[in-house]
């Protein structure tokens, strides 16, 4: 069982990953809008976050820089869960530190088997 951090501002798709992970055991947090990510990542320490890029307030790709530059986050894994998906925006997503990149619409299956995979090679 694993705590993740869910940042993603469409209700429907929240559900949809929160039914599966929590067949699989895992604790979640959700988090509607960039600020309200960072307010719990300043509290809650997950194994592993799930994030869209466009959310509010302040996208994905900025929570992702503010986790891998915090000494404390760094090492959190983090998979990226979004409608950009041309080339340069995955190619982006895993420079900055992602370990995995899925565009939307999404396979709910794969997106275990991939939540799966961080969470053991961490």
């Amino acid at each position: 069982m694993a705590k993740i951090l869910i940042i993603e501002d469409d209700e429907h798709i929240w559900k949809l990953i929160e039914y599966r992970l929590k067949k699989e055991k895992h604790e979640l947090v959700w988090a509607c809008d960039g600020l309200k990510a960072l307010e719990i990542l300043e509290t809650t320490k997950p194994d592993l976050i799930i994030s869209d890029i466009m959310i509010p307030y302040m996208d994905g790709i900025q929570i992702l820089k503010k986790v891998k530059e915090d000494d404390n986050l760094k090492e959190i894994p983090v998979i990226m869960l979004t409608s950009k998906a041309q080339e340069q925006d995955i190619i982006t997503g895993l420079e900055l530190g992602a370990q995995d990149y899925m565009a939307k619409p999404f396979s709910p299956s794969e997106l275990i088997l991939r939540v799966n995979r961080v969470l053991k090679s961490n």
